[in-house]
């Protein structure tokens, strides 16, 4: 899998713009292939004028906002985020893009870094999805994942993103290797819909 976390300028890819990349191959288990890659990229100077109080807050917090002026140029960092994915899954669509809440790091990987956003999987491992179906199936488990304190920058996010999976794993999975193939087969039948 392939993690990947934005911060960017706000939250609409037409007119925000991508701040901080980061990036963590993983193996099926979970376990990280190699050291990540982050990056921080200079933004142009309207979308920087244009963010709300919040993200301001945010960034500023995390001191990603003194960053970003010296930050590298978008293309630089699509090219050495490519480079990196490119050396652990060479083959396109391959990989899925993980993280939390990843469909908004999609839209904005497609608008403005579409080589990387090529190369990988249409399919997405959304750990907010996750936590979301056990806020509501598995509430105790919910309210004990465990705490998150990255700050808002990309690399830390994806650590917390990567051990709130493995958390989510272990607390309402059902342990590997899964259910024998005749049990996974009556279970299957059970929830086969009927169109007819």
């Amino acid at each position: 899998m392939v993690w990947i976390d934005l911060e960017m300028t706000g939250l609409d890819p037409q007119s925000d713009e991508i701040v901080e990349i980061a990036v963590i191959v993983t193996e099926a288990d979970l376990t990280e292939i190699d050291d990540s890659l982050s990056i921080v990229i200079k933004a142009n100077d309207a979308p920087l004028a244009a963010m709300d109080d919040v993200v301001v807050a945010m960034h500023t917090a995390s001191g990603l906002i003194d960053e970003i002026p010296r930050g590298t140029t978008l293309s630089d960092a699509e090219s050495r985020v490519l480079e990196y994915v490119t050396s652990h899954v060479p083959e396109p669509r391959k990989a899925p893009l993980a993280g939390s809440s990843v469909y908004v790091d999609r839209m904005f990987l497609a608008r403005y870094m579409p080589d990387l956003d090529a190369h990988m999987h249409y399919r997405l491992v959304d750990v907010s999805s996750i936590k979301e179906l056990t806020k509501r199936w598995y509430p105790r488990a919910y309210f004990n994942t465990p705490e998150k304190t990255g700050n808002h920058r990309a690399l830390a996010d994806i650590r917390e993103s990567i051990a709130e999976l493995r958390y989510y794993r272990d607390a309402v999975m059902v342990p590997p290797p899964g259910p024998d193939t005749s049990t996974a087969k009556e279970l299957g039948n059970n929830h086969v819909v009927d169109h007819g």
